[in-house]
């Protein structure tokens, strides 16, 4: 088969990424060329080693990846492996929407499908994940001086709030879009305590919140 200009196909498409696209060596007969199954872009075998699972795109078995995408790809495994059962159970939290000054008691979870934020209280909520615009984690424990709050929005350079350390999550404000709404709609969630007077599992969910924020940013940017 031919192109307009007389050149086949495949000759074509072979011309269109001649080079690995991370150290520039050329392909040949011996250095063949491989595809990333992430980002699609095409490298030599050794830029492009690693096979992890990529359960997002439904590859369930290792499949061949670049080192960038290797290395986000290991961390949703840990998220699917850890933080997504966490958060499939849900926790209570002291619920304020928008201005209101009165929070209400509710529990939060992740829904079965892994698409809205379900919150269940005397009334039923629910946000679509996708049109989370910002997520802000407040804590406390940080020494005098610092700032008691993280953000991670889209930008990049936001920090991380530390399982192990010493600030320790007490709370979370998400901005959302919400359908047929102009601009963003707030949302704040405070750790509020189990049946057995405990913040425990509260604090885990938003621990687990925030990951699950930052790899739909990571995955949006790429």
């Amino acid at each position: 088969m031919q192109n307009r200009g007389g050149e086949s196909t495949s000759v074509s498409n072979k011309n269109k990424c001649p080079r690995c696209m991370q150290c520039d060596t050329k392909f040949d007969f011996l250095t063949r060329k491989h595809h990333c199954r992430r980002c699609g872009k095409c490298f030599c075998d050794k830029c492009c080693s690693q096979k992890v699972a990529l359960r997002r795109m439904c590859f369930v078995d290792p499949v061949r990846q670049c080192a960038e995408c290797a290395l986000v790809s290991h961390r949703e495994a840990e998220f699917y492996d850890k933080q997504l059962k966490l958060l499939l159970s849900g926790a209570t939290f002291l619920v304020t929407f928008g201005n209101s000054e009165k929070p209400d008691m509710m529990v939060c979870r992740l829904s079965s499908n892994q698409r809205y934020l379900l919150l269940d209280g005397d009334s039923r909520h629910e946000v679509e994940v996708t049109r989370i615009a910002a997520v802000q984690m407040l804590t406390e424990g940080f020494p005098p001086g610092e700032k008691d709050m993280h953000t991670y929005t889209s930008l990049p350079g936001s920090q991380p709030v530390s399982e192990g350390g010493n600030a320790r999550a007490t709370g979370m404000t998400l901005q959302y879009r919400a359908p047929g709404a102009e601009g963003v709609t707030q949302l704040k969630l405070t750790a509020g305590e189990d049946a057995n007077g405990s913040r425990r599992q509260a604090t885990a969910w938003l621990v687990a919140m925030h990951k699950a924020a930052k790899l739909l940013y990571e995955s949006r940017d790429q």
